[in-house]
């Protein structure tokens, strides 16, 4: 076999009938995963004499995952997770998204866990304080339906218990279950600094929610008034936009005939709820749908209400093309109806109780559930003649995420915010560059949202949450006292009714985004500007959170940050995406497809966990699999075997003369690079170029990137290639200085491997940090690698001709079927230079990497 090389291409060519692929050779070519070459018998006895020898700890031949809580309740034990100002002063700050304390981990709390704890071990080991403060939220309406599922398998009804006596029950259930999020977050790694942990109904926190009630009613931004809501007859309270989920259901679309008063005509409504019709305030047609244009100011009588007469009337808003083009307006129990109705100043008739039946204005039907008098009524309807037909029809139902029932549109006298001029600084802040959010493409979600923004209502029927500090006057309850506690409401109330007044609090709690929109200062101390901890580290760095809640919780934030402390509570917003099964599906029990993360943690750990679900892109919604989870769990492994390997051929602990010899390598100065071997500073120079790489993809958030770069040089360059080259001097004590620079080189690539891994993967790369002789301290807080040091570019070009040679020859043998044990010849044609450093480097590849060839060398002819 002859092959040609050229200094200025980047392989050899061949003299002979067997081409080379170009891509082969391509400087763009990478490889995840090259072949894997195992030690013969006799290389194998080195390492077992050598480290009898040395008298060496070797590692286990796996890293076992049972390890790694005892690696973190040794990080906590030791303060790392607190801010350290001893080596900078600009904290890099993160306020975790509380979880609710009546949660389980699932792959959400996974997603941004990881990703917030690869912030904050980058930035620690940057030497920035840092601190993630962590916390859970009470969250009111899922808590209270787990105590009152609680009671139930006791034979008690909530309402049989007072407020007092339910809310104890709570605390008791929340002190007993209320921690286990946050163990299984620690089984994740995150790194939080858990002395400063906190909880939405803590003293403090609920000091800062009645705090901010009070400011904002001070302005006029509270007020209290009926308007539609979305109402849980199940629950029996308001429920944000939050909780509502939208389904597609099959379902009927009914035909009414109603007739016109005074004529023989009718005109006949499609409607999906006939049940409403009993609150109907209008029939509505469009002004260009010449079909009705005669009937328009006319009078219409609705079917089944004793001859009840509404208004015919035309509006755009009515599409032509939908039913028969006739609507019926019902503005109790229909967002459209009802902001239609209040543009036009057309009555609000609620005909539903807030159980759900039918109230007296239904007459007859008064008391039926809301399902139950849909079929009564239609029965009715065809009896009577005013039934035409009905059809499937398929129907956008809103149900409650808690409960699952069907949410009724309600209109219901609330406490509300208006959100406007809060949403108009928010607005700005985007605008003026105080904040930033990534993906940029949610920019213009969260503009439309705020320019858009309808008031927010509040109050919650609930008895589990922040009491809204609104005091009634007995008697007079069309008024109200704002106080901060019932002694100041008392007080206020003596001071205007008299000293015989009575007074009793309004029994709604604050809606919980309401406390967690205040999260990222009341945590800090808020309202107490004061407080050590607000002034050192408010405002905060970083928000990370799933896109799916900027407008809930995000926007409100800033709104709420800008608000009550003059500045945006955040200058970042990092936006994840969600993760669904390895079909694009989303996770969830119906379909079978959730995979638990402690489950996962158990068969692949942590480390492997975290890293796969690192991978993915700002925004973009992540596809996890077992295949992809088992890839890194072998990543994982040859991460462990890289290391297994680099102990056993280290000088022993009391070999100190070598160790000074080793340690006395500097590469990250010019001159030893300079003078390093070729494969030495290939190696060295790759690395110093993936450090300010992936430094710079760190600091843009891009961890996909970091994740991939850093796999690539570990596996493909370190593993594949160095690792192999070193073993021809490891091998040969004769080679006592090559040994030696090999070592250096060996040990300097790997701490800095584990290093730049640390973050994404703490707990092995921490178990191999220690393993390694000389260690001073943790790599949780060991200084990041330092950017811009030297590389040659020359070194690099020349061992990848190398590489390109080594590949050929392996090519050509597979593809002539070359035993692998037989022995071959291969000339290499060349020029001058080539031959003197492929001359030179042939004693760093030993025939098993060549192949198994012997390589002849030559000049060529000019």
């Amino acid at each position: 076999m002859i092959l040609q090389m050229s200094p200025f291409i980047s392989g050899p060519t061949l003299l002979s009938s067997y081409r080379l692929n170009p891509l082969l050779f391509s400087k763009r070519q990478r490889c995840m995963k090259l072949p894997h070459w195992h030690f013969n018998r006799t290389k194998q006895r080195f390492f077992a004499v050598a480290a009898a020898e040395n008298n060496k700890d070797t590692l286990p031949k796996t890293f076992d995952f049972t390890s790694e809580e005892r690696i973190y309740n040794w990080w906590e034990s030791q303060g790392y997770f607190k801010p350290n100002f001893e080596r900078g002063s600009d904290p890099f700050v993160i306020s975790m998204p509380p979880p609710n304390v009546t949660g389980s981990l699932h792959m959400g709390h996974a997603m941004f866990v990881t990703l917030e704890d690869i912030m904050v071990r980058y930035h620690r080991m940057k030497g920035r304080p840092t601190l993630w403060l962590p916390g859970t939220d009470h969250a009111g309406i899922a808590t209270q339906l787990v105590v009152e599922k609680m009671l139930a398998a006791e034979g008690i009804k909530r309402v049989e218990l007072s407020r007092d006596e339910f809310t104890k029950r709570v605390w008791e259930w929340k002190e007993k279950y209320g921690g286990t999020i946050t163990s299984q977050i620690k089984r994740l790694g995150a790194s939080c600094d858990w002395t400063r942990e906190r909880f939405t109904l803590d003293e403090q926190l609920s000091r800062a929610v009645v705090e901010a009630f009070i400011r904002l009613h001070e302005k006029g931004l509270i007020y209290q008034g009926s308007y539609m809501v979305n109402w849980s007859p199940n629950l029996q309270t308001a429920v944000s936009d939050l909780e509502v989920e939208y389904s597609e259901e099959p379902g009927t679309l009914y035909y009414i005939k109603y007739r016109v008063a005074g004529r023989s005509d009718f005109l006949t409504i499609a409607t999906t709820r006939p049940e409403t019709l009993f609150g109907d305030v209008a029939l509505a047609v469009n002004p260009q749908d010449e079909r009705y244009s005669q009937f328009i100011g006319m009078m219409a009588i609705v079917p089944m209400t004793y001859g009840r007469h509404v208004p015919i009337i035309s509006d755009k808003y009515v599409d032509k093309e939908f039913g028969t083009g006739v609507l019926k307006i019902s503005p109790g129990h229909d967002h459209n109806d009802y902001l239609l109705a209040r543009k036009l100043g057309l009555p609000i008739l609620n005909v539903m109780n807030k159980d759900g039946t039918l109230n007296e204005v239904a007459g007859l039907f008064r008391g039926l559930d809301r399902f139950e008098a849909r079929k009564k009524l239609w029965s009715d309807l065809e009896e009577t003649g005013l039934a035409v037909k009905k059809e499937p029809h398929t129907l956008r139902v809103p149900r409650s995420q808690r409960g699952g029932e069907v949410i009724e549109p309600l209109v219901s006298k609330q406490w509300f915010v208006t959100m406007e001029p809060l949403a108009e600084k928010a607005l700005h802040a985007v605008e003026k560059g105080e904040l930033t959010i990534m993906p940029e493409r949610f920019e213009k979600i969260y503009n439309h949202w705020l320019s858009n923004i309808k008031d927010w209502c509040i109050s919650r029927q609930l008895w589990w949450g922040h009491r809204i500090p609104v005091w009634y006057i007995v008697g007079k309850e069309e008024e109200y006292i704002v106080a901060r506690n019932a002694d100041e409401a008392l007080e206020k109330a003596h001071q205007k009714y008299g000293k015989n007044v009575e007074i009793y609090q309004d029994p709604d709690v604050l809606d919980t985004w309401f406390s967690s929109a205040l999260w990222p200062f009341s945590t800090l101390g808020w309202p107490d500007v004061s407080a050590d901890d607000f002034k050192k580290f408010y405002p905060t760095t970083m928000l990370e959170t799933g896109h799916d809640i900027l407008f809930f919780w995000v926007a409100r934030m800033v709104m709420m940050g800008i608000e009550f402390t003059g500045s945006v509570p955040f200058s970042h917003v990092y936006l994840h995406g969600l993760i669904r099964d390895s079909q694009g599906r989303k996770m969830s029990k119906t379909l079978g497809n959730v995979i638990d993360p402690i489950d996962t943690i158990k068969e692949f750990g942590a480390d492997a966990l975290r890293f796969t679900i690192s991978l993915g892109t700002a925004g973009q919604d992540l596809s996890l699999s077992i295949e992809r989870l088992t890839a890194n769990k072998a990543f994982t492994n040859k991460l462990w075997n890289a290391g297994k390997f680099i102990l056993q051929n280290l000088p022993s602990q009391n070999d100190i003369s070598r160790w000074e010899m080793l340690l006395a390598y500097k590469f990250d100065e010019e001159e030893c690079l300079c003078k390093a071997p070729l494969p030495e500073c290939w190696v060295v120079s790759k690395l110093h170029m993936l450090i300010d790489t992936v430094t710079a993809s760190y600091d843009k958030y891009f961890f996909g990137d970091v994740g991939r770069e850093t796999y690539d040089f570990f596996w493909s360059d370190f593993a594949d290639w160095y690792i192999e080259a070193s073993k021809a001097r490891l091998y040969r004590s004769e080679y006592d200085s090559d040994a030696i620079i090999a070592q250096a080189v060996l040990l300097y690539i790997f701490e800095n491997i584990l290093k730049l891994l640390h973050p994404f993967m703490p707990f092995v790369t921490e178990e191999l940090w220690q393993s390694l002789r000389k260690r001073k301290e943790a790599l949780i807080v060991s200084p990041w690698p330092q950017t811009s040091l030297p590389r040659h570019m020359s070194a690099i070009k020349r061992f990848e001709n190398l590489q390109s040679l080594t590949r050929a020859i392996r090519n050509a043998r597979a593809e002539y079927s070359v035993e692998p044990a037989k022995r071959i010849s291969a000339s290499i044609v060349a020029n001058e230079e080539v031959i003197q450093y492929i001359s030179v480097s042939t004693v760093y590849f030993p025939g098993y990497c060549l192949g198994g060839n012997t390589c002849s060398i030559s000049n060529c002819a000019a």
